[in-house]
């Protein structure tokens, strides 16, 4: 088995894969002077744009989200991917076959074959779109009417029909040029030759660039040889369905626009819930919803992830709580709160939708109650409360559910709800509680399989804070640092006499700590930077630098200047301290201590002289 990409044919794609092309396919750019292009952010709305690339560094940033990185890290966002698969992705989109280094080296697939398949998905989705007003499509456009879809609706949803011969899909797509073998790979024919979907109503999936990987398929036909209601796409090259979620490339701005996601279990139902104007529904496609669609919704939520909400939608009868609490049990992936939307009568969203009207689904929506107080419910349901022991046994059952808040704000209350429910003394509740809350592994220490290159859930934990840009006494700490970053050519071998102790904002500190220890070598100095800060705030904090204009044209000199003025805040600032400190100290009762802080004082005061001369410039 393949194991991590070759350090250089990483080099390679960030070096074929142009950012500004790249980017481009998705985003409006124009030029901004210097070099630089400017557009509409694709990760939030705003009608002014603030979303910045800069071809030269290799990096895009986002002066409203604070969104930014290089070429990869952008693919990895716009389409939801990890940062194998969004490599993989470049290197098939270059032509590159990529390198691993260890297992047996060999590529886990042939240059260009997931362009392909992705290519051939596109002209699949069309061909069954194309064939919805067939007349051999007359029982799927009931099936869409019965439901109250209408035409636009089915259009809007790329909703098509796949033909009942076995071959049309085949003699389509080798009409455009297609081998039967990359038709195989990409799920759309079975190995004998048949269409792989034959018969039915077709739902393009796809991720959140909108490029489709593959697809649902519903049965409509009494005679259709397949018994399963649903068919979907089997695991190939792009589909995964561990790792797609249906209606992402729809509601991927608003779930981060709103800060919520609805999960539902059906295709149907995310159309219902789009056309009531619950606009951040997805769907798990073939597969229970698992910790890795939890990791996708919460790569989209908005920084502010504890505000934000899960709320899925299960159908109330037993199948419906099983999967509730299946969903409870790897509560710790989200970091949002999760709730739960259940219709009494035991609908899910498209019923009531046809019962009820658009108004009846946001209601549905509106009414969601905590994911844990669900659970609660249906815990002690299982204990006979009318017993001292039954109780007993009830609590210590429903004490987990309670510690797990993570809004410690509300867990007195909740305690309060608990022993009313089983109609104990709170304290003894609240005893049960955290005896709970003690044996309870913190989830920042459970372990989690990830990507080797991708940095695990624990590291994306912000461990510094971010600056204010505005802020005028962080200034020249700012501004060295963009010309460190942006041009560390013009700094002798001792990058001026600068040292981390002359940054007081522990970030741009770290930045500069990470920059310093990092060869110069070539091109690409910013992007290494990057690369070796594990905080994220601070990595995000080195891409903005990168791209950030100066404000004059630099030169040695200007770096020069720049540098002295920087070092001369610190001197400053131990000079303010200083003084600070002699005026606390009597010059008779300890002189030796007032002797040496003076001696120290007039040295710093040499040292300031020395820093303001060679700071003649204003490079503000």
């Amino acid at each position: 088995m393949a194991g991590l990409i070759h350090p250089e044919d990483l080099e390679t794609v960030r070096e074929r894969s142009r950012i500004e092309d790249v980017v481009g396919s998705f985003v409006q750019l124009r030029p901004a002077g210097g070099g630089a292009l400017v557009g509409l952010c694709p990760f939030h709305d705003e009608k002014t744009p603030s979303f910045r690339v800069t071809p030269s560094k290799g990096f895009y940033y986002c002066f409203g989200c604070g969104e930014g990185g290089d070429v990869i890290s952008f693919v990895q966002k716009i389409n939801n991917m990890g940062f194998t698969e969004s490599v993989e992705f470049l290197a098939d989109r270059v032509g590159l076959q990529l390198r691993y280094t260890e297992g047996d080296g060999a590529p886990r697939h042939e240059p260009g074959l997931r362009m392909r398949v992705l290519e051939a998905n596109q002209l699949a989705a069309e061909f069954f779109a194309k064939h919805l007003s067939s007349a051999d499509a007359v029982q799927g456009r009931v099936f869409l009417d019965d439901r109250g879809f209408t035409r636009e609706h089915a259009e809007h949803f790329g909703i098509g029909f796949a033909p009942r011969g076995g071959h049309d899909l085949l003699n389509h797509l080798l009409d455009k040029k297609f081998s039967k073998d990359d038709l195989v790979k990409a799920g759309l024919v079975r190995e004998a030759g048949w269409d792989f979907f034959q018969g039915r109503l077709v739902w393009p999936i796809r991720d959140a660039g909108r490029s489709t990987l593959g697809f649902g398929a519903r049965r409509i036909f009494d005679d259709d040889r397949m018994p399963a209601k649903y068919l979907n796409t089997p695991e190939t090259l792009v589909y995964k369905k561990g790792h797609v979620l249906y209606g992402l490339d729809l509601a991927r701005q608003n779930i981060g626009k709103k800060n919520q996601a609805v999960v539902v279990e059906g295709y149907t139902d995310v159309m219902a819930c789009h056309i009531a104007g619950v606009d951040t529904a997805v769907a798990s496609c073939g597969t229970a919803f698992g910790a890795d669609h939890s990791r996708m919704i919460a790569r989209l939520m908005t920084s502010d992830s504890l505000a934000g909400e899960v709320v899925f939608t299960f159908d109330g009868d037993a199948a419906g709580q099983a999967a509730a609490l299946k969903v409870f049990s790897s509560d710790a992936t989200f970091s949002a709160q999760t709730y739960v939307a259940i219709e009494p009568g035991g609908m899910d969203p498209c019923e009531v939708r046809i019962s009820g009207g658009d108004a009846a689904v946001r209601e549905l929506v509106a009414r969601r109650i905590p994911l844990y107080r669900y659970v609660m419910k249906n815990t002690l349901e299982r204990f006979d409360l009318d017993r001292a022991d039954g109780r007993l046994a009830a609590v210590r059952a429903a004490a987990p559910l309670v510690a797990s808040v993570r809004d410690v704000g509300l867990v007195s209350g909740y305690i309060r709800e608990l022993a009313g429910l089983v109609g104990m003394n709170p304290d003894e509740v609240r005893s049960e509680v955290q005896r709970a809350n003690r044996r309870t592994v913190p989830a920042e220490q459970r372990s989690v399989t990830v990507s080797r290159q991708e940095p695990a859930p624990s590291e994306q934990v912000a461990m510094v804070p971010l600056p204010d840009p505005e802020d005028r006494r962080l200034a020249t700490e700012r501004g060295v640092l963009k010309v460190l970053l942006q041009q560390p050519g013009l700094f002798p071998p001792d990058w001026g006499g600068i040292e981390a102790g002359d940054f007081d904002h522990p970030a741009y500190r770290l930045v500069f700590e990470t920059l310093s220890s990092t060869s110069r070598g070539e091109a690409g100095f910013g992007q290494r930077v990057v690369a070796a800060l594990a905080d994220p705030v601070a990595a995000q904090l080195a891409v903005a630098l990168c791209v950030e204009p100066l404000l004059a044209e630099p030169t040695a000199t200007y770096a020069r200047e720049y540098a002295a003025r920087l070092r001369l805040a610190r001197v400053l600032r131990e000079i303010g301290d200083l003084k600070s400190r002699l005026q606390r100290t009597n010059p008779v009762e300890e002189q030796a201590s007032y002797n040496k802080m003076f001696a120290q004082l007039l040295e710093l005061e040499t040292r300031r002289r020395a820093l303001q001369a060679m700071a003649v410039g204003d490079p503000a």
